[in-house]
């Protein structure tokens, strides 16, 4: 049904997600295209490297997303902009949790991540327009419940308002704004988490990525956070010491001299 808007809705996740990024609080790690280090590794190069990431083709990329995020949603059975808010809530917070918030959005049990016939029935008597606002409602609440939220947030709330504002006007069947050509190297960081259990048959594997890179980042944040406030009590110290030791020396002066004029007076 809604095949046409997947060049239209890969043209915009392309420009959001930019070329190569390796931000150290991201827990996708080397990631070109949007295509993480572990997907590439899945579906690329067995043994890639970051070097490989680099210089990875974009047609790599493009088959990669048309194989293993659209065609695993099955967005081409979806509704018109509903696909596209499906389909980048997928890229960027894994397949698994992007199946699941739809589900769960149509009332269905959300125990299985895949994009079935009854989830495709139940979408297509959805008003589109009232589906897709639930779904970035719901992503951006995700997003802000992330502990690197803090680094990434303000690329990562531009991004879902402009993919609100293009996927209600593709099921309001309107011509979208352009998408920015500049774009945020936050907007890109994957905003995913641990997984503990598969997500199922549908899950692409980015929700697997988060683990111990974004705990360590976490932790090297809240580390830095308690050597400035450790130094700043110092440094409150060391004020409170200085006035309290100026403060008897005037004192001593005080007493010093009145003694002297009570002698002088005798």
């Amino acid at each position: 049904m809604a095949a046409e808007s997947y060049e239209q809705s890969l043209t915009r996740l392309l420009r959001n997600e930019g070329g190569y990024t390796d931000h150290p609080a991201d827990p996708g790690g080397p990631t070109n295209f949007g295509i993480t280090l572990s997907d590439a590794r899945r579906y690329w190069k067995g043994n890639a490297t970051a070097a490989d990431m680099r210089g990875m083709p974009q047609s790599i990329a493009r088959r990669i997303y048309r194989e293993h995020y659209w065609n695993a949603l099955c967005c081409d059975e979806l509704p018109s902009g509903v696909d596209y808010a499906v389909f980048d809530y997928g890229v960027n917070s894994g397949v698994g949790r992007a199946g699941k918030v739809l589900r769960r959005l149509l009332k269905l049990s959300d125990r299985s991540s895949t994009v079935s016939n009854e989830v495709i029935a139940a979408a297509n008597a959805s008003a589109p327009g009232d589906l897709v606002m639930a779904i970035c409602a719901e992503r951006l609440a995700f997003l802000r419940s992330l502990k690197t939220f803090s680094v990434f947030g303000r690329g990562w709330t531009a991004r879902v308002d402009g993919v609100r504002v293009a996927a209600l006007a593709m099921a309001q069947r309107r011509a979208p704004a352009p998408t920015p050509d500049k774009r945020s190297d936050a907007s890109s960081a994957k905003a995913i988490v641990p997984a503990t259990v598969p997500a199922g048959t549908a899950s692409a594997g980015a929700v697997i990525a988060a683990g111990a890179a974004s705990a360590a980042a976490t932790s090297r944040w809240e580390i830095a956070v308690l050597v400035a406030i450790a130094a700043a009590l110092a440094a409150v110290a060391v004020f409170l010491i200085w006035r309290w030791r100026r403060r008897a020396h005037q004192e001593a002066a005080v007493t010093s001299l009145a003694e002297g004029a009570s002698h002088g007076l005798g």
